[in-house]
């Protein structure tokens, strides 16, 4: 199989205008298109062959059954069970977290909420508050640093706050040493912990009320999906939140237009990083309350994939290294090597259609013209560099 594959992919390496892949998914509140890149219809049928041969579908399936998938540490990787509002193992209930969490804020009439947290318990939870703002003074602390404890801090220690403490195993030595700076006059009812290690919270003094504990299998940077979010998120939210990402669960066990689309995505990903050189791919949001699903991705993508390669495999590379922001800031740092600079690049836009500013979204539609190729078309140049993948939220 390695071999026949590999020839055949090699062979589609070279770049012809006759067989671009010009391909656009409609789903439901969102549209992905894949144009003007060196990307074929030849290419993404040899890579869902190689996709049927491993199996993968199986492999997806056992990951939803809570099979053991997570062979390091022997264990099932269960962060998708709460995305199932159907089930009733309260482990697996951040919506109540949500609850409890609001309810605790109203009680107690709480003017600033600090979460502490680093890895998965920060870059989640960041990335929801920015998107829903629907909690006014809420700070994220990520610990290494006493300065950045003392600037958010210390200015309020004389108000009403809440203070959540975020740690799978609490042995994460930022947020112990951010524990550590707390004042010892801090009542306990005012610190919160969420954590899968129960023990080690109350060994560090938290009230056994105050910790909401998440299961073992469940990974950092999946744990969004858990009672991680409940600080940031309304009950309502959380809600809405799991349900859009069931919806893609089931999806992706069916023969569906969502499954082509990530199919689509992925095969794109590896073939650009394998055969096409193009080891970096910057993702750029063009909607402000996205601005940083990037930092989110990128340890998805590069803890997920930070692995070496199985020697068997026809594929030599893992995961590209992934950068990126908010758009129009990237536009005036790095753009420069993006359209005229000789690094092989992958680019990912994504952008929204009820944005406020027009501007934003004639920047992306430019943004992705140029990066795509597009333009260069109309001028008789070579676009044999571009790769786009533009994803639109209505």
């Amino acid at each position: 199989m390695k071999n026949k594959y590999l020839k055949e992919l090699n062979s589609l390496k070279k770049f012809s205008t006759s067989r671009l892949f010009h391909k656009s998914f409609k789903l439901p509140y969102l549209t992905i298109s894949s144009t003007y890149q060196n990307y074929s219809k030849d290419v993404f049928q040899i890579m869902d062959n190689i996709y049927q041969e491993l199996k993968i579908d199986a492999l997806i399936t056992a990951l939803l059954d809570g099979k053991e998938v997570n062979f390091t540490e022997k264990r099932a990787a269960l962060h998708h069970r709460y995305r199932d509002l159907s089930q009733k193992n309260s482990d697996f209930d951040s919506i109540s977290a949500s609850n409890f969490l609001l309810k605790k804020i109203k009680e107690n009439s709480y003017k600033n909420i600090f979460v502490f947290g680093i890895g998965g318990s920060y870059e989640g939870p960041k990335l929801l508050h920015e998107f829903t703002e629907t909690k006014d003074n809420l700070f994220f602390i990520t610990g290494p640093d006493k300065d950045e404890f003392l600037s958010l801090v210390k200015p309020r220690l004389k108000e009403k706050n809440l203070y959540v403490f975020i740690s799978k195993s609490f042995s994460t030595d930022e947020v112990l040493l951010s524990h550590s700076w707390l004042p010892k006059n801090i009542v306990k009812k005012n610190q919160f912990a969420i954590t899968a290690n129960k023990s080690k919270a109350l060994e560090l003094g938290f009230v056994e009320q105050n910790i909401l504990g998440f299961p073992e299998s469940v990974g950092g940077r999946y744990s969004i999906w858990s009672q991680v979010n409940s600080p940031v998120l309304q009950p309502n939210e959380s809600r809405n939140f799991l349900k859009g990402a069931a919806s893609i669960d089931e999806n992706i066990q069916i023969k569906s237009t969502v499954k082509s689309a990530l199919k689509n995505i992925v095969f794109n990903d590896i073939w650009s990083h394998n055969f096409l050189n193009k080891k970096n791919r910057v993702i750029l949001s063009y909607n402000w309350k996205l601005r940083s699903i990037t930092n989110y991705l990128q340890q998805l993508e590069m803890e997920s994939l930070g692995k070496p390669n199985n020697p068997e495999s026809i594929f030599r590379y893992t995961g590209q290294t992934i950068y990126g922001g908010f758009g129009p800031t990237a536009q005036h740092s790095y753009f420069q090597l993006l359209h005229q600079g000789t690094s092989e690049t992958s680019a990912d836009l994504i952008a929204s259609r009820s944005t406020h500013s027009a501007l934003l979204n004639s920047q992306a539609e430019g943004q992705f013209k140029l990066l795509s190729g597009k333009i260069k078309f109309k001028k008789g140049m070579d676009a044999a560099n571009s790769n786009i993948e533009e994803i639109f939220s209505h």
